[in-house]
């Protein structure tokens, strides 16, 4: 997480920014001192309640970028393409070519269905940016609709709005797994983690 805080607050154009955490006080003790930009607060059983909460906390901006902290390797070249993006078309995600075959399977039977055609495809990343109003009102849309979405740009894009791909990065890795925290170890044993800092 303070890998992930570092490349935000070390950035220009980045403001306040909230942090939804499961226990406030507990992520305070962790992180120690931090920069006084940055609030704690406590997130929801769900990746889009703790958002929801988050946008409670924020003050009146007119973008906001949202980030998982289990990414500790966004950098300054890769948040200018989400403020731009999202400066131009209201909503920008990272998003890096799919390199392998993607096949789509049918569930019931464990055998293929089809295969997809990957250059369509992108995986996407965070942070992804939005325009203020317009990440608020799709949340609330998708409260009032009971729709729980896997990203933010998918709750945006159920009102019809474009969403803008801009050029991700191979090295801006989730760690969901322990081979990804080996992964990630290995980024920053090498230095390669600053390298698309800018």
């Amino acid at each position: 997480m303070w890998h992930s805080l570092r490349a935000f607050l070390d950035h220009p154009l980045i403001g306040p920014v909230v942090a939804a955490v499961p226990d406030p006080a507990e992520a305070s003790a962790a992180l120690g001192p931090v920069d006084p930009r940055v609030q704690l607060v406590t997130g929801g059983s769900t990746r889009q309640a703790s958002v929801r909460a988050a946008l409670g906390a924020l003050p009146d901006v007119d973008l906001i970028l949202v980030h998982d902290a289990a990414r500790p390797f966004a950098g300054r070249i890769l948040i200018d393409a989400v403020i731009e993006g999202a400066r131009r078309h209201g909503a920008a995600v990272p998003g890096v070519p799919v390199p392998d075959t993607v096949k789509r399977l049918a569930r019931s039977r464990g055998l293929v269905d089809t295969t997809m055609p990957r250059e369509d495809l992108v995986l996407a990343q965070t942070p992804q940016g939005f325009r203020a109003d317009l990440l608020r009102r799709a949340h609330d849309a998708a409260e009032r609709a009971a729709i729980e979405g896997p990203d933010d740009a998918m709750l945006v894009e159920r009102l019809g709005e474009p969403v803008a791909v801009v050029p991700g990065h191979r090295l801006n890795i989730k760690i969901t797994s322990p081979e990804d925290w080996g992964l990630a170890e290995a980024i920053l044993r090498s230095g390669s983690g600053g390298a698309h800092r800018g």
